[in-house]
């Protein structure tokens, strides 16, 4: 089945202007769409990196002229109120001309703390996103101004004077079954990060039939693998913990200490690692054999985009259209 493509401008591994110049770069090698993590911490201190997503990725849409722009995820109910991230979204959509979609998620403790609001259990996340994009979708209707006096958030007499022609469509992240249905009840397009088929299935039954399906996989492409592993696991160490994990810590010296104990092997085991774009042909046929429809790729390192780049172009692109269709 057709799968399309993904490029990831991760914003804990490098600067602003450098994650623009890489997303040139990759519409001019062609990949079909692109995601942009909205970080306040990157996950570990050797990341070094958490410039703002949104101004990024206004300076990303005036820059390129095709590539799809998408964040992998914003969190609408702590760090932001959802009316401030619905004008943001309707903002860019207007500046790409059509070409962005609006991923949320409930969120980690690691971005969300650095208000002091405090982070709530799960089940009170779900409450609040629930509740967050019921506002963001009515205040994306533009049915003049709209007071709410919800459970988690409130509005006064809000309203967007700038809404784009093309409605911003709404991506919801999920890890489980709950998720999973929200996303098909109240989203555009399912978000997740492994190839889990029922995901896919619950989306479908809960109202998400036919619509996209984007997932997200890491590698560390490089000419030499073993220095490849090194920095896979040097920077990508704490991806093995889970997310129900990763939500609840709450910053990157408690990353360090919860992977401390992953192994170099480990991360190669579940990491594509190296030149060899068979393995990662392979690696991403378990999220097309799972019903996605998009996969966004990570390479590892912010200084390695240029030759991942140049690598996409001369042979991963071709051998994924081989395997995957246009």
């Amino acid at each position: 089945m057709a799968m399309q493509l993904g490029y990831t401008m991760m914003t804990e591994q490098a600067g602003p202007r450098e994650l623009v110049r890489h997303l040139v770069g990759a519409e001019e090698v062609g990949f079909d769409f692109s995601v942009t993590s909205d970080h306040y911490f990157p996950w570990l201190d050797e990341m070094g990196h958490s410039p703002n997503a949104w101004v990024t990725l206004g300076a990303a849409a005036q820059a390129t002229n095709r590539i799809p722009l998408m964040t992998y995820v914003t969190c609408p109910i702590v760090r932001y109120h959802p009316a401030i991230v619905a004008q943001q979204a309707a903002t860019l959509q207007i500046v790409s001309e059509g070409r962005f979609t609006l991923g949320l998620g409930a969120g980690e403790n690691l971005n969300e703390h650095v208000v002091g609001a405090g982070w709530p259990p799960a089940d009170v996340r779900h409450e609040m996103v629930v509740e967050a994009l019921q506002i963001i979708r009515q205040l994306f209707d533009g049915e003049g101004y709209t007071n709410l006096r919800g459970e988690h958030f409130d509005l006064e007499s809000a309203k967007l004077w700038d809404l784009p022609e093309k409605r911003v469509p709404i991506g919801f992240a999920a890890g489980g079954k709950q998720a999973a249905t929200i996303a098909g009840e109240l989203a555009d397009v399912l978000i997740a990060t492994d190839p889990e088929r029922e995901l896919v299935e619950q989306f479908e039954a809960a109202g998400g039939a036919g619509k996209p399906k984007v997932a997200q996989m890491p590698i560390s492409y490089g000419t030499d693998k073993a220095a490849a592993v090194t920095r896979a696991h040097q920077l990508f160490r704490w991806f093995g913990l889970g997310w129900k994990v990763n939500a609840e810590l709450p910053g990157p010296s408690a990353f360090d200490a919860a992977s401390s104990f992953v192994r170099e092997e480990d991360v190669e085991s579940s990491i594509p690692c190296g030149d060899d774009v068979g393995a990662v042909i392979e690696a991403a046929k378990e999220y097309a054999d799972a019903g996605f429809t998009h996969l966004a790729l990570v390479q590892i390192g912010g200084d390695q985009q240029d030759p991942y780049l140049e690598w996409t172009r001369s042979t991963l692109l071709p051998a994924w259209r081989e395997a995957f269709g246009e």
